[in-house]
């Protein structure tokens, strides 16, 4: 595999599986390709893990040397920024758009009495909303409104005048009662402005007016058994609940914005900015520093926008800004929004720079997995309260059926990686019966003893599989008998046998852990591999119990008979159906027919 495909999986394997837009560059840094993906890692990587039948799609691929992605909150909203980005740069291998169509929109004229229509030019004057990525859905949404609401549909230039003079007639549209007779002036000013601000609200995606409408008319179609006309209505109320509601992609504003956020860590900050140009998103980009001393949010943000506006050739006179700056540009505007279009471009901005930090994190965890550990470690020490970072943890399970066969089990994780080598089981040897918390004590003692015994490492953090009865018992045998300084914690389980809360400190505590964080499951996957370790080892102990009370109570037949009879039939089960030829096949005919008879006379009794 080529150098270039390496280093471009190795992006590719830390890309969000989120809506987005992906840019490919070649080798001169140029974009000459632009693609929307609902899942961006999985389409991504389609381009690169198999060899395509289009000739025209492997000369892509052979001339991709890096690429960059702009992540965003629907499909939707990747559809508008791929053309956008299109219209932009019109990359080599995208199909671009000759006649320069554009996406539609709504359109609310500030007429006395206000025209609703589809348009796909903007100009100044008129309220516009969407804009809409399917022009059928728009449709759909017209023709609903206009069922709903007796709105004019005729281009006549109405005035106060015109209504007084009588210049206009009385159409078909006034007859037919789809419109209420304005150019008459039968309808209030008001009673139309009414309807028009509803209109608007169903246009921002406020109002469920027309789903309401539709949702009562299915019902109706489906209670009088019109089933194809209610499907028909189905398909229009899921396209609107889909595309109604309103994107920050593309908006009506003329503006040019440059819209920057900031995100850091301990080591290092990260600046993203959204280029907006004419109201469109055209560019995304996100730069990391390195701190050295002790930086201000707002210094780091300030180096870092004169650096970009300078890198990407941005003279936009407006700013958009996650906190307040001094910042001395001349001519420029510096904004924090509150709300609307811009808060939602400076949210958008936000998710890709969060989405690049955990990008990075990802990235050097793959590079470096010691970085990773070590953060957990650290994780682990600061949730539980721990005194030093737990390099050695050790984790312990009972494991018995009405305490036969009792056995435990000792798994070991040292910087945070499973030792398999140093994994131990233990028998049972002082418990009669079932009694988990007086083995806990045996197992923990037997081993402990050795280990000072003998001067090896003791462990930073001993976790039981139990809640507080078994930290209480341990803690009677580590800290009481031995005094010993070793910090100890529990995992309790619920109902469901499924790891339900982490216990710390003297008495028990617990600590705030929810199920879906990375220090949650890790702890939980210690608890499954003791509990994997300890129930394995008690049923090979179970096995053997079985195979000596069937096998070695036969007079005559000693362990290499016994093992000769396993190896050929694999089970006790096999061997006392097997016939007395099969047998005397395997051991011989008089130890043969020693083990044929014994089975056959245990049957008959």
């Amino acid at each position: 595999m080529s150098e270039r495909i390496e280093i471009l999986k190795q992006k590719i394997s830390v890309l969000p599986e989120t809506p987005g837009v992906y840019q490919y560059f070649n080798n001169d840094g140029k974009i000459i390709y632009v693609g929307k993906a609902k899942n961006l890692k999985r389409r991504v990587s389609s381009y690169f893990n198999k060899k395509h039948d289009s000739p025209k799609l492997n000369v892509l691929v052979r001339n991709i040397y890096d690429l960059k992605y702009i992540v965003v909150e629907s499909e939707e909203d990747a559809l508008l920024l791929e053309n956008n980005l299109i219209k932009k740069y019109q990359p080599r291998y995208n199909v671009l758009l000759k006649d320069g169509k554009t996406y539609p929109w709504l359109c609310i004229t500030r007429e006395m009495y206000p025209r609703v229509f589809k348009t796909r030019s903007v100009i100044k004057g008129a309220d516009y909303f969407g804009p809409y990525s399917s022009s059928w859905t728009l449709d759909v949404l017209i023709e609903l409104i206009r069922e709903l609401y007796p709105i004019r549909t005729c281009k006549l230039y109405i005035t106060p005048e015109s209504i007084a003079s009588g210049k206009f007639d009385l159409c078909l549209q006034y007859h037919i009662k789809n419109c209420l007779g304005v150019c008459h002036g039968l309808q209030s000013v008001e009673d139309y402005r009414r309807m028009i601000d509803e209109i608007k609200e169903i246009a921002r995606g406020n109002s469920h007016a027309v789903t309401d409408y539709l949702i009562t008319q299915m019902k109706q179609l489906s209670s009088e058994y019109r089933f194809e006309e209610a499907q028909k209505l189905k398909e229009k109320y899921d396209s609107i609940v889909k595309y109604q509601s309103k994107t920050i992609i593309t908006t009506v504003s003329d503006d040019n914005l440059d819209v920057f956020s900031y995100d850091d860590d301990e080591d290092a900050a990260y600046v993203n900015i959204l280029r907006i140009a004419k109201g469109s998103v055209v560019q995304g980009f996100t730069i990391e520093y390195k701190k050295n001393l002790d930086e201000t949010p707002e210094e780091i943000l300030s180096l870092a926008i004169v650096e970009l506006r300078e890198r990407l050739k941005s003279n936009s006179h407006t700013i958009i800004l996650p906190f307040m700056i001094d910042l001395p540009l001349k001519n420029v505007e510096l904004i924090v929004p509150q709300r609307g279009d811009r808060k939602k471009l400076l949210d958008l901005s936000l998710q890709n720079v969060r989405q690049y930090k955990v990008d990075k994190y990802k990235q050097s965890e793959k590079l470096n997995p010691e970085q990773r550990a070590t953060k957990l470690l650290k994780e682990i020490k600061e949730r539980l309260h721990l005194k030093r970072l737990p390099k050695h943890i050790e984790c312990f399970d009972n494991s018995n059926i009405s305490g036969t066969n009792a056995v435990a089990a000792c798994v070991v994780y040292k910087s945070a990686k499973p030792s398999k080598k140093d994994y131990r089981k233990y028998i049972i040897k002082t418990v009669e019966g079932p009694d988990d918390y007086a083995s806990m004590q045996e197992v923990v003692r037997r081993r402990y003893s050795r280990m000072v015994n003998e001067g090896a490492q003791l462990p930073d953090l001993i976790i039981t599989d139990g809640g507080k009865g078994q930290m209480s018992v341990v803690s009677q045998v580590v800290h009481d008998e031995l005094g010993l300084d070793i910090e100890i914690a529990g995992l309790a389980k619920d109902d469901k046998h499924r790891t339900s809360e982490v216990l710390v400190g003297v008495p028990p505590m617990a600590v705030g852990l929810k199920p879906n964080e990375t220090l949650f499951n890790f702890l939980a996957s210690m608890q499954d591999e003791v509990h994997r370790f300890a129930i394995t080892f008690h049923r090979d102990r179970r096995s053997k119990s079985q195979v000596h009370s069937e096998l070695d109570v036969i007079a005559g037949i000693g362990e290499k008979t016994k093992a000769e009879l396993l190896k050929s039939l694999k089970s006790v089960r096999r061997i006392s159906s097997a016939s007395e030829g099969e047998l005397q096949k395997i051991v011989g005919k008089r130890r043969g027919s020693i083990v044929y008879n014994y089975f056959k006379n245990k049957i008959e009794s």
